[in-house]
């Protein structure tokens, strides 16, 4: 049997389930043993309850992995990160883990195109205490990072930069946060449900399948990249960090 025929056999059905979990392990049960053992015991309380009232949206599918959150909180303290800017906010609960990790005089700019579901979370990061250190953008980014390009006193000054959207801009994205950011980038699903691997023809679910390209399109771009150094990890569904070095 043709090692891609043999692929296929063993993974298809497999790319049909794949957008009910948000982690790239094949076991459940060490992954819930991960949660209960390492993350949900630390989980400020106001991080769980958005997290439970986002699993409860329709559209879930988008919330960060809790193990994520814990490995950006950490992240964050450790590069000292104070300004930093999130494109795709969803309900906020990365936004709010940003948040808790950085300064109480630190500034997050968040773009969405929907403030509605933004403000499903609000009530819950305003209980939080943090609401002042964020500066929400409705709207497309890419006009509004086109507009901060132009005006070099915030080139480099981005410590961090998250990117959870729309795949099919991620190369746009990236293309222009590199001139803004000083420090580092993080992007989401960089993994892509393990899809990134596939062979073209590889029955999968349409959403994958149509969002897979673009992602492949970021991966190929970052690793050629002579700005950055970079550092995918396999946790969730793929968190790719590039470090401005140039």
């Amino acid at each position: 049997m043709a090692p891609n025929q043999e692929w296929r056999e063993n993974k298809a059905a497999d790319f049909l389930q794949l957008s009910k979990t948000k982690t790239l392990l094949q076991s459940d049960e060490l992954y819930q043993y991960i949660l209960e053992t390492s993350v949900y015991p630390r989980e400020h309380e106001c991080l769980k309850e958005l997290r439970e009232l986002t699993e409860k949206h329709p559209r879930n599918f988008m919330l960060s992995a809790p193990d994520e959150a814990q490995f950006l909180s950490m992240l964050l303290k450790l590069i000292n990160a104070k300004n930093t800017m999130e494109i795709g906010v969803y309900t906020g609960y990365s936004l709010l883990v940003t948040a808790l990790a950085i300064p109480d005089d630190g500034k997050i700019l968040p773009m969405d195109i929907n403030r509605e579901y933004y403000e499903l979370g609000l009530p819950i990061i305003e209980k939080a205490g943090i609401a002042h250190k964020i500066d929400f953008r409705e709207g497309p980014a890419l006009p509004l990072l086109d507009q901060m390009i132009q005006d070099e006193k915030y080139h480099g000054t981005f410590d961090f930069i998250f990117v959870d959207a729309d795949k099919n801009n991620y190369i746009n994205y990236h293309k222009r946060i590199i001139e803004l950011v000083g420090g580092v980038i993080g992007s989401d699903n960089t993994l892509w449900y393990g899809s990134v691997a596939a062979p073209p023809d590889a029955k999968m679910d349409e959403r994958i399948r149509y969002n897979r390209d673009f992602v492949l399109e970021l991966n190929k771009a970052v690793a050629i990249d002579p700005r950055i150094e970079i550092w995918q990890l396999s946790i969730a569904d793929g968190v790719t960090l590039c470090r401005r070095i140039s």
